[in-house]
Parts: C-alpha cells; sequence; structure tokens
C-alpha cells in the first residue's frame, strides 16, 4: 500500500493535496526550488532543487513509493533514466511524451481523431497565409497564464521579428471564434476507471483565467462531446492521474480542444468545496492505486474567482482577504505566495444554494471582483 507520495512541484497545486492527503492517510514529499513555496508548508519532507533537476528527483524517488507532477516543466530525459531503474511515475513518461510539447500534443490529438483547431509549424510566410489572420502564436513549450500566447491580427504584428522565431520552438494556429471556453476534468484509475467532473465554463482576463462558473448550463449534446473526448483522450495514452481538458464551444456549438494539462488544474478548483471529492484527492486516489471518489456535485454549482497580484492591493491586501471571508458561502484560498502583479495569489470559491443558477452565480462574482480588483 503506497505510504508516501512524490510530488514535482511545489506550488499552490502540491499546496491544495493537503486535505486529500490527510484523508487517505498519505505522506507528501516535494521537489520544488525554494522554501518558500507553498507546498513545503504542508510536506512531510522538502527536496530543494529546480523541478526539471533529474538528480534531485533521484532524491525524491528514495523517500516516496510513487512520483506524480505539479506541472510540466520536467526533464523527459532525465527522468525516463529513472523509470528504466524502476521508479514508478504516475502519469507514466509514455503518456506524458505526446502532451508536453503543443505541437506534440495537436498532433496526437488530430492522430486519434479528436478535434482541434487547425495548427502547423511555423514554417516561413504560406504557414501563415494557410491559416489566415488573425493567427495564434504558441511557444511550442513552457507556455502558461497567457505567457508563450499571442493574438497575431495582422502581418506586421507579429511580437518578435519573424525570421527570428525558430519553428522547433512556435507553434501557430487557427484563431477560433468562439462563442465560450469550457473545460473539464477527467480522472483515469490504473484499473481503467474514469470519472469525469461537471463541465464548468472560463473567463480569462488578459488571456489569464479569471472566472470559472459551475451551473448546469450546458445542453446534454455538449457534455457528451466533451466527455467522449475525455474518455477516448485518457484510454488511448493509458493515462494514470487527473487530467485537465480546455475547449473551445463554436457557434455552431461543436467543441475542439484547446489544450491539456496532465495534473491538476485551475479550472477543476471549485471541486475542494462544491464536489463530493476534490480533484487534488482524486489525483493521490489514481497514484497510491485506490478506488475513484465519486465527481459529483454537492450543492447546485459554484463560482470561482482567481486572485492575481495587483498595484492597489499591495498596500491593503489583508483588509480585501478579510472582507471576502464575509461573503455567504465563500471559501477563500490564500497561497502565501510573495505578492506581484498578474501572480495568482489565491483564489475564492462561493458556492450556490438551492434555486441559485447562472444569474446568482455571476452576481456573486461580481462581488469578490470589485472587493478585490476594485
Amino acid at each position: 500500500m503506497v505510504k508516501r507520495v512524490g510530488v514535482i512541484g511545489g506550488g499552490q497545486l502540491a499546496w491544495m493535496m493537503a486535505d486529500g492527503a490527510k484523508k487517505l492517510g498519505l505522506e507528501l514529499v516535494v521537489q520544488t526550488p525554494s522554501g518558500d513555496d507553498p507546498a513545503v508548508a504542508i510536506a512531510t519532507y522538502s527536496i530543494f532543487a529546480a523541478i526539471d533537476d533529474a538528480t534531485a528527483t533521484a532524491q525524491l524517488a528514495d523517500r516516496a513509493e510513487v512520483i506524480t507532477f505539479e506541472n510540466e516543466f520536467i526533464d523527459l530525459i532525465g527522468l525516463s533514466h529513472l523509470a528504466d531503474r524502476g521508479v514508478q511515475f504516475c502519469p507514466s513518461l509514455q503518456a506524458l511524451t505526446p502532451l508536453l510539447d503543443k505541437f506534440d500534443q495537436r498532433s496526437y490529438l488530430q492522430q486519434h481523431g479528436l478535434p482541434t483547431p487547425e495548427f502547423r509549424l511555423l514554417q516561413g510566410s504560406s504557414g501563415i497565409a494557410a491559416l489566415g489572420f488573425p493567427v495564434v502564436l504558441k511557444a511550442r513549450r513552457h507556455g502558461y497564464d497567457g505567457k508563450g500566447t499571442f493574438i497575431v491580427r495582422t502581418p506586421d504584428a507579429f511580437p518578435i521579428p519573424r525570421d527570428a522565431i525558430a519553428p522547433d520552438q512556435w507553434l501557430l494556429e487557427a484563431f477560433v471564434p468562439f462563442q465560450g471556453e469550457l473545460a473539464v476534468m477527467a480522472a483515469r484509475s490504473p484499473k481503467g476507471e474514469i470519472a469525469i467532473y461537471p463541465v464548468v465554463e472560463t473567463q480569462q482576463v488578459d488571456q489569464v483565467c479569471r472566472r470559472v462558473f459551475v451551473t448546469s448550463d450546458w445542453s446534454l449534446e455538449i457534455v457528451e462531446q466533451v466527455n467522449a473526448i475525455a474518455r477516448t483522450l485518457l484510454t488511448s495514452l493509458n493515462f494514470v492521474g487527473i487530467m485537465g481538458i480546455e475547449f473551445f464551444l463554436t457557434p455552431e456549438g461543436k467543441v475542439l480542444v484547446n489544450e491539456t494539462a496532465p495534473r491538476t488544474h485551475n479550472s477543476g478548483h471549485y471541486s475542494l468545496d462544491a464536489c463530493v471529492t476534490s480533484q487534488f484527492e482524486q489525483q493521490l486516489r489514481c497514484v497510491s492505486n485506490l478506488p475513484l471518489g465519486d465527481p459529483s456535485l454537492n450543492c447546485p454549482g459554484a463560482v470561482m474567482i482567481n486572485l492575481l497580484g495587483h498595484e492597489s492591493m499591495m498596500q491593503n491586501g489583508d483588509d480585501r482577504r478579510q472582507t471576502l471571508t464575509q461573503i455567504p458561502n465563500a471559501h477563500l484560498y490564500w497561497y502565501n505566495k510573495t505578492p506581484r502583479p498578474g501572480r495568482k495569489l489565491g483564489h475564492v470559491t462561493v458556492t450556490l444554494e438551492a434555486g441559485q443558477g447562472r444569474a446568482e452565480a455571476e452576481e456573486m462574482g461580481r462581488s469578490v471582483e470589485e472587493i478585490w480588483y476594485g
């Protein structure tokens, strides 16, 4: 029976595993660069090293029976040597390999018949002309929270000189005039059992997720599309663990896969308070070979608002946090990270009561944002 789980990464995603680990009787060991990282406070033991330091991961393996991931900034080649020596990674390195590079990820989705925007490597002006403008320019690796993603609206608006853009580092995607952006968390156990969470809507501000609405607004057809994609993707990868999948919803009611994250994800934070089993407990259940938990809602719905750093909160952030806790049914999570503009510092989830729906969720979300952002 697994007793110690190693986690590569010590940010807020690892920090929020604490309650699930306690419930399941597990200890967490983290590999993270700094003693100030959030998960250090809840870990049984911490190894301070870069996320892609495979030598440090070997030390992590000495202290844990299985290793999982908080982010994708890893050295696959270095870790493969550890896997060859019997170190157990969950999800496996084979499952991660086609997902970490966005071009490889797009290619894998296409090969398995899963809907995705048109894409290609950046190879001179011909590739750009084929997709037309606006076009989306994405870094193939290490992009997150809007970093490494640019919407290019005209030929003269490239963020860097085109002759300086190496095709082995960048990807072009057709711009999708979407009706909305959806997301879902899905988990798969070593036995092939799959649990899928509710479909949610995410809303971005400056390409960073600001709001997640968890309400029953989606038709059965849309939910079935999302669930079928999730099942196909996890099964084809023989994936063990939890995955966040983001989608574009087109005006015609079709869903296209935007991106995947082979770990817990911002769009699933609401599950800590609004689901029978949180995404964090579910990840630990997967990697520990325990039966999957119930992903169902324990309330009619919820809204989650990310709390990003900004200039005015530097002076009275404590007062704003205190005010947020006074909102009925609000659950505040503060990551104890050094504040700086644009950084995710925490989140608030407000759960709905019987008879409440999307209109009430939007009003609650506005209340949170008015307090935090002004």
